[in-house]
């Protein structure tokens, strides 16, 4: 028989991906980790039975919180991710030539590790590029501490479950923004608003008394089921309204051969459908 891997993430709703071969399957301090073979979207990652990422859809999730900080900034040279172990993040960021260093903060070095040898096509390489520094630290704990001066901080989070609970609150909001340059974006992964509407609107709660600018953007990513995921947008500068003409000048000049993203895309990711709207009171 076929095995199944079936996502509990929501009390009354859940989808499977069909399992053809398990490659991986162990558990670290943190989390259970497991890598399998499926034939629509080749290896995924699960960690606890909810899938992260997949070599499928991966590059609309990494691209959307990637390139739409990066462009919309237009002159980020320093950018920090928390979380990303399995590459991805890196992976896209590292495509700006103009970005000159990364500092990847990742709790659990066995993710990366496993990432390296089970998922390779996901960090491409991102590892071993000079540009990158990669601490192994608790996301909350390097912000708190961070001098920060960063243009762009990515939150690549897991759900607000277990070590990833502590990436949305208030306080590591009010951190991470400490730690931005002046102008700085912090965008950040806030779930299905659908099914997870609490994610969004606690997130928004935050940026809104932190930031000039908070708002929030979609994509469609299938093994995100359930609708459009949001991201959570928060700045004091005013990149949010880059025109569509500058985003193409420097998407052209960058050279980038995105999967998903496009300069169009990005500014539609911004229009909002009246239930997401609503989240955002």
């Amino acid at each position: 028989m076929t095995d199944w891997s079936t996502e509990k993430l929501h009390a009354d709703y859940a989808q499977s991906l069909r399992v053809d071969r398990l490659l991986y399957d162990s558990e670290t301090e943190h989390q259970r980790l497991r890598v399998f073979e499926n034939p629509t979207f080749g290896r995924v990652l699960t960690l606890d039975d909810v899938v992260q990422t997949t070599e499928g859809d991966n590059a609309i999730y990494h691209e959307m919180l990637t390139h739409v900080p990066i462009l919309a900034h237009g002159a980020a040279r320093h950018v920090c991710i928390v979380g990303g172990g399995d590459g991805g993040m890196a992976r896209e960021v590292l495509k700006h030539a103009s970005v000159d260093h990364v500092t990847m903060v990742e709790i659990d070095g066995g993710v990366v590790e496993f990432s390296k040898q089970y998922l390779p096509a996901l960090s491409a390489g991102a590892f071993d590029d000079p540009r990158l520094n990669l601490v192994i630290a608790d996301g909350a704990d390097f912000m708190r501490e961070t001098q920060g001066g960063f243009d762009v901080i990515i939150v690549d989070s897991t759900d607000p479950i277990g070590p990833g609970e502590v990436l949305f609150t208030d306080t590591f909001y009010g951190h991470a923004k400490r730690a931005l340059a002046p102008g700085g974006i912090l965008v950040t992964q806030n779930g299905v608003p659908f099914l997870q509407p609490d994610e969004l609107t606690n997130t928004m709660r935050a940026f809104t008394a932190l930031f000039a600018d908070a708002t929030c953007y979609l994509a469609t990513i299938p093994t995100y089921a359930g609708g459009p995921m949001a991201f959570g947008w928060g700045s004091d500068g005013d990149a949010r309204h880059t025109t569509l003409d500058v985003l193409q000048g420097r998407f052209a000049a960058a050279g980038l051969d995105p999967f998903y993203y496009t300069p169009a895309v990005h500014k539609a990711a911004f229009a909002l459908p009246g239930y997401v709207a609503r989240l955002l009171g």
